[in-house]
């Protein structure tokens, strides 16, 4: 297994996102857990991702019982994060750094996150100083490399990275579903990583689970090509891109890990044949959509809504619930909205209506969004 581009300490291009562990009741379960990370360390692999906010906690302190307890610091890489919720002062921000070391047994972390990046937060991340003092820590040898998780639109990240040139890599959501999702933009948002030239490392790039469990039809596309799990082709399909340093899979059991390392020991792109295979999934997916946007954006740019409701974007936020009824689309439902009108706030002028060309009854369609989104 090669060494990682941009990174040579890692092994590979693929880690181990500790958010969804095998659980026995409310408690992770350390037995299965432990036999999960040898085999992980066992096919050569040695990244290992976690966050305070996991399993309410119980992500770190198992960490440091399955992993850190078990094996020389040297034979794995870990990854935390410093989380809004767990600081409201610049004073509180170490030691809850120096917590997270305890929780997780270590002296220090190969790599550390400002996590879950949106406009709101980067406001109090700046307020509170949080990415100089972390930068402090880098410099005392507690932090290897520093970087970011992002959540937002690609304009805030390239804000982000050119306040804050130091950030070493950026850790975004990517799948092939949301690469060209209007409310997601995940391939806008790698490009943003493309134009600072900074290494992306890729979280859900199964979509939480919803690649792997795929409408009949979009199965069998992937079936036919006799090859690998669903899984493996959402994988290498994010593992793809020129600038992915490291692709996350949160597994919770040991199948999902022996099926995970059977596509990504040995890691090869699609090719032609499976990229367009995935591009049909994706179509699949598109003609299931409640509602028909391509996204064009007349409705807001030829006639500006009065409220500044971006409807492209809340109808792919409603597709992609439709779809999948997951967390996902709620959350960045709630990120556009931090700087834009609810979709309950259009005032039914019509003037978006006037302009689509796909002559959707936007009004009606605003409401049904509203229902789905603000409950």
């Amino acid at each position: 297994m090669a060494n990682n581009k941009f990174f040579p300490e890692i092994n590979g291009n693929f880690g181990f996102g500790c958010m969804r562990l095998p659980m026995k009741g409310s408690e992770v379960d350390h037995e299965v857990f432990s036999a999960m990370a040898d085999a992980f360390i066992d096919a050569g692999f040695n990244y290992f991702d976690t966050a305070h906010g996991y399993i309410d906690g119980k992500s770190e302190l198992a960490v440091r019982e399955c992993v850190s307890k078990r094996y020389d610091r040297s034979k794995f890489l870990l990854t935390n994060k410093l989380t809004a919720p767990y600081f409201s002062k610049q004073d509180e921000i170490r030691p809850f750094f120096e917590n997270q070391l305890k929780w997780c047994g270590v002296d220090y972390f190969d790599f550390y996150l400002m996590h879950a990046q949106d406009k709101n937060v980067y406001q109090k991340f700046k307020q509170c100083r949080a990415y100089e003092t972390a930068y402090a820590f880098k410099a005392e040898g507690l932090i290897r490399h520093f970087g970011l998780s992002f959540h937002d639109k690609p304009e805030l990240l390239d804000t982000i990275l050119t306040e804050h040139p130091e950030v070493e890599f950026v850790q975004i959501q990517l799948n092939y579903v949301d690469y060209e999702d209007a409310s997601v933009e995940s391939r806008k948002v790698y490009e943003v990583c493309e134009k600072h030239d900074k290494p992306v490392i890729v979280m859900e790039p199964v979509k939480g689970g919803s690649l792997v469990n795929l409408p009949a039809a979009a199965d069998k596309i992937l079936r036919d090509l006799k090859g690998g799990s669903n899984a493996s082709y959402a994988l290498r399909y994010a593992a793809g891109f020129p600038k992915i340093a490291m692709v996350l899979s949160g597994m919770s059991n040991m199948e999902q890990m022996e099926d995970n390392i059977s596509s990504m020991r040995d890691f090869k792109p699609l090719n032609e044949v499976e990229a367009e295979a995935v591009d049909k999934v994706c179509a699949i997916f598109k003609a299931q959509n409640a509602i028909p946007c391509t996204s064009c954006r007349y409705c807001i740019e030829e006639n500006h809504c009065p409220k500044g409701i971006l409807i492209p974007e809340y109808f792919a936020a409603y597709n992609a619930q439709e779809a999948f009824h997951n967390w996902n689309s709620n959350y960045y439902y709630s990120i556009l909205t931090q700087r834009s009108g609810k979709a309950s706030q259009c005032v039914e002028c019509g003037m978006c209506e006037k302009t689509c060309p796909q002559h959707l009854e936007i009004r009606k369609l605003l409401k049904k969004v509203a229902d789905v989104f603000e409950k």
